[in-house]
């Protein structure tokens, strides 16, 4: 239940959010929806003009806030390498899975171009920006010049998106963990001076 100062479309949109990563489109019923968010009949319906609608404004929201988190740490102090590595290593609930990732494994948002978009913008974004610490680092020697950014950031998004799945179909971290070491491992390779990763916080 959500504090009383919170406005009832944010109530909904954060309730929208946290179902839609639970159970999926299908299953966030508008029922759900108004029990999760402790709103009144007809709220939804007052500020939005349905399901659809409210669940685009909470996919939205989601993708807003994953890109926020992730340019906090590719934003932040360090050199290239160090600032993927924060990225790879940045505190997650690795069991729950990613809410975007998720996104994606919903055939009934992935139908919808509406909502769909900001999931795909959002991952082409997260794809960008790596690249571009990459060939940040290639311009300063920290990475070999013979790398492609936009391989190795592709191969970032896919490592940290494979632990997700790997780690909830065995119910432990490990397999999220030893995905990361092991691309650690090899982008150390390529930044000299940087000793082998230690094991990455879940």
């Amino acid at each position: 239940m959500y504090s009383a100062c919170v406005s009832t479309p944010e109530r909904l949109i954060e309730a929208t959010r946290e179902l839609l990563w639970e159970r999926g489109y299908v299953g966030t019923s508008p029922k759900a929806i108004l029990q999760r968010a402790g709103a009144g009949q007809g709220s939804m319906y007052h500020h939005f003009t349905g399901k659809p609608e409210l669940a685009l404004a909470a996919v939205r929201r989601t993708a807003q806030e994953m890109r926020a988190t992730a340019e906090a740490v590719l934003g932040g102090p360090g050199s290239p390498y160090e600032r993927i590595e924060a990225y790879l290593r940045r505190e997650r609930d690795v069991l729950r899975g990613c809410p975007v990732g998720r996104l994606t494994m919903d055939p009934d948002v992935v139908a919808s171009d509406a909502l769909r978009a900001p999931v795909d913008e959002t991952l082409d974004w997260l794809r960008e920006r790596l690249a571009g610490i990459v060939e940040e680092g290639q311009a300063l020697g920290e990475f070999g010049s013979a790398l492609d950014g936009e391989e190795i950031a592709a191969t970032i998004v896919a490592t940290v998106q494979g632990g997700y799945v790997l780690a909830r179909a065995s119910g432990s971290a490990a397999a999220f963990d030893t995905g990361i070491r092991g691309l650690l491992s090899l982008l150390g390779a390529r930044a000299p001076g940087h000793d082998s990763p230690t094991r990455t916080r879940t």
